[in-house]
């Protein structure tokens, strides 16, 4: 006997697929019924749950970087060494920009069109935290002497850029997909010989 459908596994399916369509494929102007198709469900359902696409678009956005968010939190207070916690960042944006490649451009072009991101307010304690703790390492001698800031931004410059920037770079480097995927799983150890003395 089959497992009986819920609501709640439509839902979760509608916004996986919406996720993988959007943030995964690119494809940020897909309709409704491209995504029912994606789906194999009825174009009334995505209404039904979600009343319009843009709602369904707003609400797997923030669900998304609510996530990344929380991940964050879990990492930096885990209370691990400062070198693993960067390691295990690097491990969870890497496999994230695998599997979407095209959220970190969307939330570029968000943050250039003027429009608030939320749970950005929420930050504010975790990125102090992340600064006293750069400021530690620095004063052990395990990376070098900056402003926290300027570690913050290299770290996150050096994880972020081929993300954001990977259909362009693609283009114009000559690279497939694999072949990019291959130079991705390469970085974490880049960065870390970059970063750490």
């Amino acid at each position: 006997m089959s497992a009986k459908i819920t609501d709640q596994d439509t839902e979760k399916l509608i916004k996986d697929t919406a996720m993988r369509v959007f943030f995964g494929e690119g494809r940020f102007n897909a309709t409704t019924q491209e995504i029912a198709d994606a789906a194999g469900v009825n174009r009334t359902l995505i209404n039904y749950y979600f009343r319009s696409r843009d709602k369904l678009f707003e609400q797997v956005f923030e669900e998304a970087h609510k996530q990344e968010h929380e991940l964050m939190e879990q990492i930096f207070y885990s209370g691990l060494p400062f070198k693993e916690k960067i390691e295990r960042h690097l491990d969870v944006a890497f496999e994230q920009s695998q599997k979407y490649p095209y959220l970190e451009i969307y939330m570029v072009t968000q943050a250039n069109q003027g429009c608030n991101i939320k749970n950005h307010e929420n930050m504010g304690g975790l990125v102090q935290d992340f600064y006293r703790e750069i400021a530690v390492e620095m004063e052990k001698g395990t990376i070098h002497k900056m402003r926290p800031e300027q570690f913050a931004l290299n770290f996150i410059s050096l994880m972020s850029f081929p993300a954001a920037m990977r259909p362009l770079l693609q283009e114009t480097m000559g690279f497939t997909n694999e072949e990019f995927d291959t130079i991705l799983a390469e970085r974490k150890e880049v960065i870390m010989k970059t970063l750490f003395k």
